[in-house]
């Protein structure tokens, strides 16, 4: 009965899934992060959340994120200004008067493109803006297809280290990924992944795997002893239930109703753990012939984008609404919304910084980028802090 249960949920909830890069996800902030029960929390590495303090360390997020709303406005009041004489070498760029195309497919994760376009910030700034829907984030910017668009580091930072034509300018939210077991399983913390398998919903080489690098290499385990298995998330908990795989990174808001109802357990999370929980998961990403030939229109591109997220976090009903009701995210709104408020849409550009240049780190140290290649010319290379 339970897993004709499960079978149900699974294909209630993929149905109703937007995300990063197509997958499902979300972002927030107070009131506070509903963090997993501590009954529901594996075991962890000494850098995890663990079941006696993940409530105290969601507690702590929480009022992280409580002391950012009301605070956000004034770093937003800080971002440097269009001067009048940029507002007037902005007639002579190739983009001024023309329509930008904003590559966002919806999704909780990316809602900021929405909310700018729906809310009128791009307006406010004098830009001429189209949402545009795109196969992937790293062919359609890559190639100008569209202008803008935004997702996971995990996702765009390899391809763009390797050439592709696109520049990260501004970070985007916190969490919104977590590896999972069976709460009733053998797997209690990263080191027994070790000769297991575990289920990627976005693919071998993609976000889910880089993500799943990034955990078990913070505890000290290789990832390369561990097994990888490209699993549709519907098909996730039950391939678990089977034996299939032993664990899965998964969006955290298909596997909420899991993890609610005993199901799962957290064994690793960019959303809670402290290693994790204030770096951003997405980045903002201009094309980089673009934004070299429209260096103002890119300046007002990302004045508008932080402007929305400033809005959406004071007014996240009002934001999970509306894209709700404009089909860029989808399932019951009380869950979209609780999952919205377990993220952080205040991200700083120096934090963004430290984060991105982390992570090319822990990329070359097993092996997603050449590990002679220098840090700081690989983070000039796909960094450019345009309202600094």
């Amino acid at each position: 009965m339970k897993k004709l249960l499960t079978v149900f949920l699974c294909a209630s909830l993929t149905a109703s899934l937007c995300a990063c890069g197509g997958a499902p996800a979300s972002q927030g902030q107070a009131p506070a992060p509903q963090a997993p029960s501590a009954s529901a929390v594996a075991p962890a590495p000494e850098n995890a959340v663990s079941q006696g303090d993940i409530d105290e360390k969601a507690k702590a997020a929480a009022d992280e994120q409580i002391e950012l709303a009301s605070t956000y406005a004034t770093l937003i009041e800080n971002i440097p200004e269009i001067t009048p004489e940029e507002e007037e070498a902005w007639k002579s760029e190739p983009a001024y008067g023309q329509t930008i195309r904003i590559g966002y497919n919806g999704g909780l994760c990316l809602g900021g493109f929405g909310i700018a376009q729906m809310k009128g910030f791009y307006e406010a700034e004098g830009l001429k803006t189209e949402v545009t829907k795109m196969s992937t984030q790293i062919d359609a910017l890559g190639t100008g297809k569209v202008d803008v668009a935004g997702d996971h580091i995990a996702t765009l930072l390899v391809p763009t280290v390797n050439g592709v034509n696109m520049t990260f300018t501004t970070g985007i939210h916190t969490g919104c990924k977590t590896l999972y077991a069976l709460t009733d399983g053998d797997i209690n913390s990263t080191a027994d992944l070790v000769g297991k398998t575990v289920g990627l919903p976005d693919g071998i080489g993609a976000s889910d795997q880089n993500i799943t690098y990034r955990f078990l290499n913070h505890d000290g385990v290789d990832p390369t002893s561990v097994k990888y298995k490209v699993v549709e998330s519907s098909a996730c908990i039950l391939a678990m239930q089977n034996g299939e795989i032993q664990a899965a990174t998964l969006s955290d808001q298909f596997a909420k109703p899991f993890l609610d109802d005993g199901t799962i357990k957290v064994i690793r999370s960019l959303t809670f753990d402290e290693d994790f929980r204030q770096e951003p998961c997405c980045v903002h990403a201009v094309n980089t012939d673009f934004m070299n030939a429209n260096p103002i229109t890119t300046k007002k591109l990302n004045i508008a984008f932080e402007k929305a997220s400033n809005w959406m976090l004071e007014n996240p009903e009002e934001a999970v609404k509306i894209l709700l009701e404009n089909g860029w995210a989808s399932g019951d709104e009380d869950l979209v919304l609780e999952i919205f408020k377990t993220y952080n849409y205040g991200i700083s550009d120096e934090l963004t910084e430290i984060t991105l240049s982390n992570i090319i780190d822990d990329y070359k140290s097993f092996g997603l980028i050449d590990a002679n290649r220098d840090t700081k010319e690989l983070l000039a290379k796909v960094w450019n802090r345009v309202l600094a």
